[in-house]
């Protein structure tokens, strides 16, 4: 199994767990409102356009909130079984790049929701499959830096997110290291590199 199809089934399974009112890092979204929107962006493109074009915001928040409303346990079935057939995602491949950093940082999202967590222990097929995904993200998540920033592994692998100047330097396993590529204040790094260029970065819009 792909990082996509091992996500997505952990994150069904953990919404189950804790329920449909639990936390996330999402903002002010609780895990039904992750949940909705997770469905909508595989299986309502007509509404899924709304996460990207802010025109078209108000009528995805309202598809959004309708499928939220459904039953919990028939919402977290619409997330376990994916897209549909006639899906954009459903097609070979498409699954694994377009979700696994998706269901991966969602996933993140609730775990990480709630006080008191800790990274998950290392997996070496899933931390290399998160790697591939901070390699592929870095460039675009980064763009708005006005600083140098580099991702670095603690084995001394690295990408170079952003060229110039007072380059700051992220050190941490990938995991943590895609979650702040997404915008995720909850992770575990270190920073080498000036005080105010570190802030700078932490402060950065990061994302898509």
């Amino acid at each position: 199994m792909g990082l996509a199809r091992d996500e997505r089934s952990a994150l069904s399974e953990l919404f189950e767990e804790v329920g449909p009112d639990a936390p996330t890092l999402c903002g002010d979204w609780l895990t039904r409102d992750l949940a909705a929107h997770l469905v909508i962006r595989e299986r309502r493109p007509d509404a899924a356009a709304g996460i990207l074009v802010s025109a078209l915001a108000g009528y995805t928040e309202r598809v959004q909130k309708s499928y939220a409303a459904k039953p919990w346990r028939e919402l977290v079935e619409l997330v376990r079984t994916g897209p549909p057939t006639l899906s954009p995602f459903s097609l070979p491949g498409v699954d694994e790049s377009a979700n696994g950093a998706e269901f991966f940082v969602h996933h993140e999202d609730v775990r990480r929701g709630a006080p008191g967590w800790e990274p998950r222990p290392a997996d070496a097929k899933r931390d290399e499959a998160v790697w591939r995904q901070v390699s592929r993200v870095a460039r675009l998540n980064y763009r708005r830096s006005p600083v140098g920033i580099e991702l670095r592994r603690p084995d001394g692998a690295a990408v170079t997110a952003k060229r110039g100047p007072n380059t700051v330097a992220l050190i941490g396993e990938p995991a943590e290291l895609l979650l702040h590529a997404f915008g995720r204040a909850e992770v575990r790094l270190e920073f080498e590199g000036e005080q105010r260029a570190i802030a700078v970065v932490n402060g950065l819009s990061r994302g898509i």
